[in-house]
């Protein structure tokens, strides 16, 4: 019988971050992932550069039923302790748009840099190993694995949600939750992409590989970043984070011109251009193809002298506002987070640990807390693995 003061079941992002903390603690840390790689998910981030946080982090950036569950841990473990964790492993970085912090190298250094904490703290590392059955006990709990039986003071599951499952993401947090009657919120893709109605499709499809800059709303939510056509729908930065706010039946509407006054311009070019055609004069702000497939689509044509301010003011109305209703998105296979999962209500926003179940620790992406796009969702990760590190 293998014992231990804590075991975690996952070993990424949040897992890893978990076990480093309770090991300097002085605690006996045994970290079991049931595939053959640790923190696929994090190798797999940001093109291979891991988004691994977002220097504008805060409560604003998360959906929750509880909108405020989030704040202890992130106040106690900011985005700026990560980035010092960061800067002293040597892995240089840089910032991209909206706060968003990348690796100048690889994801790697990031695995590398838990690998390493969890090396110093006297963490036990396991992968390929699954865990079969889970018992409380007295002191504890009794773990049945396909590597044989442990027994533990705290357990914590990070095994998080279930997006990519070809990453090794499966329900297994919430199937624990359930079992130890913890309530589990309907789970969703999100931050996906979006399919369209077959209609929509034969003039978006064309356009795959093509990005614009918008400004993209639904349900009182609004997100201006790039818009990008595929041959299945719609994705890009706007539309991942716009989905994770979007109900099926939705429409969702598009700003194709957030930068401008679009009649206000139309009027001008058509003074300064009477004699050329409207998708000429659109062409000079976004691609040609766009400007193409939408006018045949919305039936737009004509010299700019031949449209009167009527006709303009319908043509920047339709650009302005593109309203457009998604058949669905793409699923868990290419959603970077699931929305939804195990109830905060059920959770001490300190230390993450299950009021019902003393010593049952959940953290990471399986809780009913999910970021915005951009970093945001490691940093959850970072936190709440702190947090329930200090914890266990």
């Amino acid at each position: 019988m293998q014992e231990y003061d804590v075991i975690i079941i996952g070993g990424g992002a949040s897992g890893l971050m978990c076990a480093a903390t309770a090991g300097y603690r002085g605690r006996s840390v045994l970290v079991i992932e049931h595939t053959r790689k640790l923190g696929r998910k994090i190798l797999m981030s940001g093109g291979g550069r891991c988004n691994f946080t977002n220097i504008h982090n805060g409560p604003a950036n998360f959906l929750s039923d509880n909108p405020h569950f989030c704040k202890s841990a992130l106040s106690r473990y900011p985005a700026a302790s990560f980035i010092e964790l960061v800067e002293r492993h040597g892995i240089e970085f840089h910032e991209k748009t909206l706060g968003q912090l990348f690796c100048n190298e690889s994801s790697r250094e990031i695995l590398q840099l838990l690998l390493t904490e969890c090396d110093w703290a006297g963490v036990q590392l396991v992968t390929e190993t699954r865990v079969e059955q889970i018992a409380r006990q007295d002191n504890g709990f009794l773990l049945r694995t396909s590597a044989g039986e442990m027994r533990c003071s705290s357990l914590v599951i990070a095994t998080g949600g279930l997006s990519i499952p070809n990453g090794g993401a499966t329900g297994f947090a919430y199937d624990v939750a359930r079992q130890f009657g913890l309530e589990v919120r309907d789970t969703r893709a999100a931050l996906v992409p979006f399919t369209l109605q077959p209609a929509d499709l034969d003039y978006i499809k064309p356009l795959s590989g093509i990005a614009h800059p918008v400004s993209v709303s639904c349900n009182g939510m609004q997100f201006r970043e790039a818009l990008l056509f595929t041959h299945r729908g719609l994705s890009g930065p706007a539309i991942l984070q716009i989905s994770s706010y979007w109900q099926p039946g939705d429409a969702i509407e598009i700003d194709l011109f957030p930068d401008i006054d679009l009649l206000a311009w139309l009027k001008q070019q058509r003074d300064e251009r009477p004699k050329a055609e409207l998708q000429t004069v659109l062409a000079n702000r976004m691609s040609k193809r766009v400007v193409q497939a939408l006018c045949q689509q919305w039936g737009f044509s004509g010299h700019m002298a031949d449209l009167g301010n009527r006709r303009l003011a319908e043509i920047a109305e339709r650009f302005h506002h593109w309203q457009i209703k998604p058949s669905g998105t793409e699923g868990y296979r290419t959603a970077e987070v699931t929305l939804g999962g195990i109830s905060t209500d059920e959770l001490s926003s300190k230390t993450l640990e299950a009021k019902k179940v003393p010593g049952l620790f959940f953290i990471g992406e399986c809780l009913d807390v999910t970021g915005h796009l951009g970093g945001h969702n490691f940093q959850w990760a970072w936190a709440s693995g702190v947090a329930a590190g200090q914890a266990v």
